[in-house]
């Protein structure tokens, strides 16, 4: 499993990520793994297509994160 920090940011393969700026923001999906370039990472996006983008460009997902039920 890939476990890469960036700006105190975790991604490990299978996390639910959204891209949080760049030309596609708002754009969500699947993070698989880094690429060569350890810059730019491959994501499975929702219509099933896998893309590279910049590893600065993506966040996790809001609705990967826990839950409070009080």
């Amino acid at each position: 499993m890939i476990d890469t920090r960036f700006d105190d940011r975790t991604f490990r393969e299978g996390d639910e990520v959204v891209l949080a700026r760049g030309t596609y923001s708002g754009t969500s999906g699947v993070f698989l793994r880094l690429r060569p370039d350890v810059k730019w990472a491959d994501i499975t996006e929702r219509s099933g297509a896998i893309r590279s983008h910049p590893v600065q460009w993506l966040d996790h997902c809001a609705s990967a994160a826990p839950v409070s039920r009080n």
